[in-house]
C-alpha cells in the first residue's frame, strides 16, 4: 500500500524501544479544506494531526483520542482527534486568518490537553502547558508526567501534508544494566535527531527508518490506512436540538417551518421538521 495517509509501528530488535511513524495527504487536506485557514494555522492543524494519530496508536481499545489546545491569544482553539481506527477530525476557531513565524506561536501560554474517551463514557485527561512554544515538547514532557516513559516526537507540516515520527522506551523486558539500557535509548535519540523536517515528510517511512536505524535491527509492521471520518449523525443533531428549551426550539421551527444543523467539523447538514422534534411533536406548539 502507499504510505500517503498510513501510519506504522516499528519495533528495535535490540532494546526496549518501540516507534510509530505517520504521513498525512488527503486525509489531512480534509480537515483544512472546511475553513479558510491561514498558512500558518494549517501548519498548525498538520502538526496536531500528525501528533495525535502518533499518540493513538498507544489505544488497545475501542475509542478515541483528543488533542487539543486553549488559548487567551487570537487562536482560542485547536483540536484534533483520531480514533481507535485511525479516522481523524478537528477544526480550529479564534482568528482563522491570524498568522506567526512559527505556527505554535498562535497558542502561547495555551494549556494542551490530551483526552482518552474510551467506549463506555470512561474519560481520561491530561493537562500540560504550552510553555516551550513547540508541540513535540509539550508532548514530551505530558509523557514523562504521566507514564514516566521516556518519550520523544518528531512533527513537520507544510500545511498541506503533515508527518511524524514517536520514539519511546519500553519498561525493562531485557536483563540488562541501567547504563546499557540509557545508552540504548539515547543513541536511538540521536540518530532520530538528525532527520530534518522535509525528510519527514518526503520519505517513505521505511526508507527513512533505514537512513535512521541502519546500523540496529528494526521490525517495521503493516502500515496502518489513515482516514478523515466524523462522528456526527443525525441522531446526535436531534438530541443536541432537544437540550435547547422547548420555546427556543417552536422559535427557531416558526421562522423557516425547519431547523438545519450543521457540523463544523465535516460540512453534513442535518434538517428538522415538527414531526422530528419530540417535544413539538407531541405539544403542536409552533409560534
Amino acid at each position: 500500500m502507499t504510505h500517503a495517509d498510513s501510519s506504522l509501528r516499528f519495533l528495535f530488535g535490540d532494546a526496549d524501544i518501540r516507534g510509530e511513524s505517520v504521513v498525512l495527504d488527503t486525509a489531512l487536506r480534509q480537515i483544512l479544506h472546511r475553513h479558510d485557514y491561514s498558512t500558518t494555522l494549517r501548519a498548525l492543524l498538520g502538526e496536531f494531526a500528525a501528533a495525535v494519530v502518533l499518540i493513538s496508536n498507544n489505544l488497545k481499545y475501542h475509542g478515541k483520542i483528543i488533542l487539543q489546545a486553549r488559548s487567551t491569544q487570537s487562536v482560542e482553539l485547536v483540536m484534533v482527534e483520531c480514533t481507535s481506527d485511525l479516522q481523524i477530525r478537528g477544526i480550529a476557531r479564534g482568528d482563522l486568518a491570524a498568522v506567526a513565524e512559527q505556527p505554535m506561536e498562535l497558542l502561547a501560554d495555551g494549556q494542551l490537553a490530551i483526552t482518552i474517551e474510551r467506549e463506555g463514557n470512561q474519560r481520561y485527561q491530561g493537562i500540560v502547558a504550552l510553555e516551550s512554544g513547540a508541540l513535540a515538547t509539550a508532548l514530551e514532557g505530558y509523557f514523562q508526567q504521566s507514564e514516566q516513559l521516556h518519550t520523544r516526537f518528531w512533527l513537520s507540516s507544510d500545511g498541506e501534508r503533515a508527518a511524524g515520527m514517536m520514539l519511546q522506551q519500553l519498561p525493562a523486558q531485557r536483563q540488562q544494566p541501567a547504563e546499557a539500557r540509557e545508552s540504548q535509548w539515547q543513541t536511538a535519540c540521536i540518530l532520530a535527531e538528525t532527520i530534518t523536517p522535509a525528510e519527514l515528510l518526503d520519505l517513505p517511512p521505511p526508507t527513512l527508518l533505514h537512513r535512521l536505524f541502519h546500523e540496529t535491527s528494526v521490525r517495521i509492521y503493516e502500515p496502518k490506512p489513515v482516514v478523515f471520518g466524523c462522528s456526527c449523525s443525525r441522531e446526535r443533531s436531534l438530541n443536541a436540538l432537544s437540550l435547547l428549551p422547548e420555546a427556543e426550539q417552536a422559535e427557531l421551527l416558526g421562522e423557516q417551518g425547519h431547523i438545519t444543523l450543521d457540523c463544523e467539523l465535516c460540512g453534513a447538514q442535518y434538517r428538522f421538521v415538527q414531526s422530528d422534534i419530540p417535544a413539538l411533536a407531541e405539544t403542536g406548539r409552533v409560534h
